[in-house]
């Protein structure tokens, strides 16, 4: 319980003394202190972190004090890509994500469509036909019966296709002759991203803030305190991208770092993404699709299509994009899935390094999204150009082992080739965690988790190495290396969790024992084993405020 009353924001403005909270009495994760019970914090900064009883001296001159009762703090966690309208949408919207099937999914969308008369388009997501009994999209006449032919846009799980219905279509003139157009098929491609706009487009401003706020606010439930937003002209519009980034900037919610995924050619094209509000040119600038929607771009076919699926960028203009934003100053990046799609970025990036220079290229710490099949080469090339992964356990969890969807897109040896995360921080290469929401859910744990039971037991990591990376990893990958972590001197982000007892865990026997002896220093995080209950947040501050609080019991 706290001594005093919940604090206000911070006081920094000239002539203020900052605001000092105590927190005692609990676990706190920290490189500084591997036995540290408390912290202290002054304003948006972390002050200290030692002892209880150390913290004796502290307890007369803050403003607050915070009783942990044995809970636990811990950097909080950034989630390095996020979808934040879509996610919205989807936690106050139609989700399919548990329709059994065909029949369900119908019943469900007659449901939502009855419940919703006023709404221009219906709008939903997370369907997953390679988890139904019957293993088939949804026809388009069967949308129009279940919407009373109303317009209706359904983003596949994976997000890279659509069903919708006739009456949608004829929002989008011209869109039949777009590629990615099929009769009676899921849209994919450009017009799938026409579909999309016109859907959108039905959203009024207050329905986006609103989707914004609630994605924001289950984000901070969750112990995130940073997102990065993935946006862009094929995901979502300008207005949608500044007025989030407003948003997060006004009220107390996770802080949101802004990608905007648009080619950049010239200096002109990269002041631009910066008058957006983006860090970066990056984040889903499309190399590939996705395996689900049979889009991501392979080397050989897939085992269950006739075809190697989508190729949206060659060597040459990856090149170009990251040439320009390195000579910007700007980070670039892209979303890369398939062998083929990440060789061609690989070797863009490379001719980049080439006519920009390596020093050059590794400083801007440009990023790829995904990255899931990666051999050796691919692994060894993220690392000579000091590439970023950025990377969702959740897919693993979601659809791999040898009978999930990846084994069915690709075969079971090419599937247990798939997020090579052990592999990946062997070779150097930093990972930077996310969710990808809300093609997974927003959910750092289960993350970190996912990462270390990876279901391929050869690509797992440490649940401390996965911690990391969904924390300290994400500031890295923005390039901010002092934030992340519990030390004097770092931004005051920071979570606190009723948990169980805490563990050192590593992902198998080969990891040497001292690593898991209290006697190492190592500090302990929760166990994570399968099954086994999650920690629960009680608390989410950023910089130095409380953006989601609960009962500390």
């Amino acid at each position: 319980m706290n001594d005093s009353a919940p604090e206000p924001a911070p006081e920094t403005a000239a002539g203020h003394r900052p605001r000092t909270v105590l927190l005692r009495g609990g676990e706190v994760y920290s490189p500084a202190d591997p036995f540290a019970t408390a912290m202290v914090v002054e304003g948006d900064r972390v002050a200290w972190v030692g002892s209880e009883g150390a913290a004796d001296s502290f307890a007369d001159g803050v403003d607050e004090t915070v009783r942990l009762d044995g809970a636990l703090v811990t950097p909080a966690f950034t989630d390095a890509h996020v979808h934040t309208t879509a996610t919205g949408l989807a936690r106050t919207g139609l989700d399919l994500g548990g329709a059994r099937g065909p029949a369900d999914a119908l019943a469900r969308i007659r449901a939502h469509a009855a419940a919703r008369p006023d709404d221009r388009v219906l709008l939903g997501t997370g369907w997953d036909d390679s988890a139904w009994t019957e293993r088939r999209p949804l026809s388009r006449a069967e949308l129009d019966e279940a919407t009373g032919r109303r317009p209706l846009y359904l983003t596949r799980v994976d997000v890279h296709s659509a069903l919708v219905s006739t009456a949608l279509l004829d929002l989008v003139p011209g869109i039949t002759g777009l590629p990615g157009y099929a009769p009676d098929a899921p849209l994919t491609g450009d017009a799938h991203h026409a579909a999309r706009a016109a859907a959108h487009a039905s959203l009024t401003a207050r329905q986006r803030t609103e989707a914004q706020r609630a994605a924001l606010r289950h984000a901070a439930s969750a112990g995130i305190g940073s997102v990065h937003e993935c946006a862009g002209p094929e995901i979502s519009g300008e207005d949608d991208f500044e007025g989030l980034l407003r948003l997060a900037a006004e009220e107390p919610l996770p802080r949101v770092t802004g990608y905007w995924a648009e080619a950049v050619t010239s200096a002109k094209d990269a002041a631009r993404v910066r008058e957006l509000g983006a860090v970066g040119a990056a984040g889903d600038l499309f190399a590939d699709g996705s395996l689900g929607s049979h889009t991501a771009h392979l080397q050989q076919p897939y085992a269950d299509a006739p075809h190697t699926g989508s190729a949206l960028l060659d060597a040459g203009a990856v090149a170009a994009h990251v040439t320009a934003c390195t000579e910007a100053g700007l980070q670039a990046g892209f979303h890369a899935i398939g062998d083929a799609a990440l060789t061609a970025v690989t070797e863009g990036v490379r001719a980049a390094a080439e006519r920009a220079g390596l020093a050059r290229v590794r400083a801007a710490r440009h990023r790829i999204e995904h990255a899931e099949m990666l051999d050796d080469r691919a692994v060894a090339a993220f690392a000579e150009l000091a590439l970023t992964a950025s990377v969702q356990p959740g897919f693993d969890a979601a659809w791999g082992g040898d009978d999930g969807m990846y084994a069915e897109r690709l075969g079971r040896e090419r599937a247990r080739t798939l997020n090579p995360y052990a592999a990946l921080l062997r070779a150097g290469v930093p990972l930077a965690l996310g969710s990808d929401s809300p093609v997974t859910p927003l959910g750092p744990w289960e993350a970190v988790r996912a990462a270390a039971f990876h279901r391929t037991p050869e690509h797992r990591i440490s649940v401390r190495a996965a911690f990391t990376a969904h924390t300290r990893g994400g500031w890295r990958a923005v390039g901010r290396d002092d934030a992340g972590v519990l030390v004097p001197g770092a931004p005051a982000d920071y979570a606190v969790w009723r948990t169980g007892e805490l563990v050192v865990q590593a992902p198998d026997s080969r990891v040497a024992n001292w690593s898991t002896d209290p006697r190492s220093g190592t500090p302990g995080l929760p166990d994570l084993t399968p099954g086994g209950q999650l920690p629960v947040c009680l608390r989410t501050v950023v910089s130095g405020r409380t953006v989601h609080a609960r009962p500390i019991e």
